[in-house]
C-alpha cells in the first residue's frame, strides 16, 4: 500500500513538473515558479552531480532516465519511514531493494556488452596484467565481486539501513508512550518520557538525512558500476 501510494505521488509530481517546464518553454517565462525551481534543482542534481560527473555528458544523458527513476524512487520510499501514519520505509522490506538492485545489475551488464561485446566478461574475469597462473585465484574472486556481490550488497545496504532507522524510531517512541501512558506517571517517568521523545525527534531528523543519503549512494554506485563496465580497463 505504501509503495503504491509513493509511486502515485511520484508519477503525479513528475507529471506536474513536466507540465510546468512545457508551459515555461512555450510562454518564454524567464523567472521560474518555486515549484518549477524545485523540480529543476532536484533533476539537475541527479543529472550533473551523479550522471555527468561519473559517465560524462553523452553517456550520462543516455542513462539519466534510469538513474533519475532510481534516485527519486528510493528517496520517496525511504522518506515514508518518518511520515506519521505510515511509519515504515518502502525499502525496509527486501522486495523493492532486490528489484532496484536487479535493474542496476542488468543495466551495467548491458552497458558493458554494448561497449565491449563478450569482451566485457573477459575483461571482468581476466584482468590485464595479471600473470596467467594467478587467474586460478583472481577469476573466481572477480566473478564473485562483480556479478554476485554487487547486486546483493546494493540491496542489503539499502534495506539494512532503513530497518535500523525504523527500529531506533520504534524504540524511542515506544518508550515515550510507555513512560507517559503505560506506567504510573510521576515527575521522574515524565522526565524519562521527555528524554526518549527528544531522542526520537533527533533520530527522526537523522533518518531524513539518511533517506537522502541512501538514495544518493544507491544511485551513485549504480552509476559507478555502469562506468566500470564501459571502461577500457577493469
Amino acid at each position: 500500500m505504501i509503495r503504491l501510494l509513493i509511486l502515485t505521488v511520484l508519477i503525479v509530481l513528475f507529471w506536474l513538473w513536466s507540465g510546468s517546464f512545457k508551459k515555461a518553454y512555450k510562454t518564454g517565462k524567464i523567472v521560474p515558479s518555486r515549484f518549477q525551481l524545485m523540480g529543476e534543482i532536484s533533476l539537475n542534481f541527479v543529472r550533473t552531480s551523479i550522471a555527468h560527473e561519473q559517465l560524462g555528458k553523452k553517456d550520462g544523458d543516455r542513462f539519466l532516465p534510469l538513474l533519475t527513476t532510481i534516485f527519486f524512487l528510493v528517496l520517496g520510499m525511504n522518506i515514508t519511514g518518518v511520515i506519521p501514519a505510515l511509519n515504515i520505509s518502502g525499502t525496509s522490506v527486501i522486495g523493492l531493494p532486490l528489484v532496484l538492485a536487479l535493474a542496476a545489475y542488468v543495466t551495467f551488464i548491458y552497458a558493458g556488452m554494448k561497449k565491449h561485446g563478450f569482451g566485457f566478461f573477459k575483461n571482468s574475469l581476466f584482468p590485464a596484467g595479471v600473470p596467467a597462473p594467478f587467474y586460478i585465484l583472481v577469476t573466481p574472486i572477480e566473478f564473485l565481486s562483480t556479478f554476485i556481490l554487487r547486486p546483493v550488497t546494493l540491496a542489503l545496504r539499502l534495506m539494512m539501513n532503513m530497518i535500523a532507522g525504523h527500529l531506533l524510531l520504534v524504540l524511542c517512541f515506544s518508550a515515550t508512550h510507555f513512560f507517559f501512558f503505560s506506567s504510573q506517571v510521576d515527575g521522574l517517568t515524565r522526565l524519562f518520557g521527555g528524554g526518549t521523545f527528544l531522542f526520537g525527534f533527533a533520530f527522526t531528523l537523522f533518518e531524513i538525512l539518511v533517506a537522502f543519503l541512501q538514495a544518493y549512494v544507491f544511485t551513485l554506485l549504480t552509476t559507478v558500476y555502469i562506468q566500470l563496465a564501459m571502461a577500457d580497463e577493469h
